[in-house]
């Protein structure tokens, strides 16, 4: 088996052993780019001679017998939303195409400290707006499972590069399903930490009280290990929690026995595919095997999180947006008549068309006459929304439910169907809405495609989360199956 092939905690161990160098993963993950990449198109940027040259640095602190991290000199690919010093930082938009940031993003700037390898930046979404990763400015990335379908959004790029073995580990950010979606389609493990659990310096905003960042990875194992980096209070974030960082590895046990599950009943019937619903009550046998107590749980607001969500999302997005004039950074319009012809053109000419519909969107929301009846009212099922869940946990430890209610579907297939494309995420936003975290593993296979199971928190509590979901992936192989490309 390639290096390139092996998850972050089997490399490590084979680099602390010297058996092999931080040089010989990067040269075999730099060499699965050049045999892939071109079909499954998941960097906006690669940084080929800053890793080799990142990874002979490392080997030589190893050679010195300095004390180094468990993850040092493992390749990761960090989602283009992340500012990184030095290194282009898109967006996947035209407006900010050519900006490189002064600095690096708090989650980039841990990575670097670990001695994380910096491969690449990942296609997305447009300002991580979109459910497919077909919005992005430059090009769709495709599913490695099947080249003619998506990878899920937005986080499209990580996920692929993550299934497609093009990197080691990736982050992405999710604001209403943006990192379990795509781990869903691509049958890798997608983590949403609890809102504030993992700081958002640097993290190009969308939707401000939504944004989290976390780890896209082959196993849960190689998720602890990068919570392990990213997580943990930032001053630099005012929304950073200060709360201490456990070690995630140490709730790894394997270990469920007397767990209560509740099976959350809205996400298991109409709009789920029948071959989805299967997989999770398969999943739930495993856990009732394993000594877990399984039952089903309401969450009866949970059918208003789509619609709650395109209100204060698109809300955010347009305050957060209107930082982009063409005046300090970012995309100018060439030769305007006046100051106004700039802004206009400008942000014309910079954003796409799915980013325009959410500013316009969010600003109707939040204009004179219409605040109350929308954006007010938004903020009020929230709150219903995020009391269903504490109900739910007052009786069990964690829920789950599918990631998505269908697996991967085809590129095109939805881009003239905003609302098909909004309802992949159906099951994902009521989670962000409520600020909780929640892991998508695999759980299964329907039309060749793999099932993402989600297993959801009580707040910080992602301890939980991870032992159950070690647990399910110890006692199933879905996470080791690979597509063929």
């Amino acid at each position: 088996m390639r290096f390139n092939e092996l998850t972050a905690h089997e490399l490590s161990e084979l680099l602390q052993r010297g058996e092999v160098t931080s040089v010989e993963i990067v040269t075999e993950v730099l060499a699965r780019l050049e045999e892939v990449e071109d079909r499954v198109r998941a960097y906006v940027t690669l940084t080929r001679e800053q890793a080799l040259a990142e990874a002979r640095a490392i080997d030589e602190r190893r050679q010195r017998g300095e004390p180094l991290g468990p993850l040092a000199g493992i390749p990761i690919a960090h989602k283009d939303v992340l500012c990184t010093k030095g290194v282009r930082t898109t967006c996947s938009s035209r407006i900010l195409e050519n900006f490189v940031p002064p600095y690096d993003a708090t989650v980039v700037a841990r990575g670097k400290e670990a001695g994380l390898i910096l491969i690449g930046k990942t296609n997305m979404d447009e300002f991580a707006m979109g459910s497919s990763t077909e919005n992005s400015a430059f090009f769709p990335t495709h599913n490695p499972w099947d080249l003619d379908r998506v990878p899920g959004g937005s986080s499209g790029g990580a996920a692929a590069a993550v299934a497609a073995q093009e990197t080691i580990l990736a982050t992405g950010s999710d604001t209403g399903g943006s990192i379990r979606q795509p781990a869903a389609f691509c049958g890798i493990a997608g983590l949403k930490p609890t809102y504030g659990r993992v700081s958002r310096y640097g993290l190009i905003a969308f939707a401000s009280s939504l944004d989290q960042v976390g780890p896209l990875t082959k196993d849960v194992t190689d998720t602890a290990l990068l919570m392990n980096v990213i997580a943990g209070h930032d001053p630099l974030d005012s929304t950073s929690a200060n709360l201490p960082r456990p070690d995630f590895t140490q709730c790894l046990t394997g270990e469920v026995k007397g767990l209560k599950i509740g099976l959350i009943r809205e996400f298991m019937g109409e709009g789920i595919e029948r071959e989805v619903v299967e997989a999770i009550e398969g999943a739930l046998e495993v856990f009732e095997d394993l000594g877990a107590i399984c039952e089903e749980v309401s969450l009866p607001h949970a059918e208003y999180g789509l619609a709650t969500y395109y209100i204060i999302a698109p809300a955010e997005a347009s305050s957060n947006l209107a930082r982009y004039d063409g005046v300090q950074y970012g995309h100018r319009t060439k030769g305007p008549a006046d100051i106004i012809a700039m802004y206009r053109r400008s942000r014309e000419e910079g954003f796409g068309r799915e980013v325009k519909h959410r500013i316009m969107l969010g600003t109707y929301a939040l204009s004179a006459g219409y605040y109350d009846a929308y954006y007010l009212k938004a903020l009020k099922v929230r709150t219903l929304i995020r009391r269903d869940f504490e109900r739910a946990f007052e009786a069990f430890e964690v829920l789950i439910c599918p990631t998505s209610p269908t697996v991967a579907f085809k590129l095109g297939e939805r881009v003239d169907d905003p609302l098909q494309m909004k309802m992949a995420d159906i099951c994902t936003i009521p989670i962000s809405l409520a600020g909780v975290p929640a892991i998508s593993l695999p759980c299964g296979f329907s039309q060749g495609l793999p099932v993402g199971m989600q297993i959801i928190g009580r707040p910080f509590d992602e301890e939980t989360v991870l032992r159950a979901a070690y647990a399910y992936e110890q006692a199933t192989d879905w996470h080791r199956r690979r597509p063929s490309l």
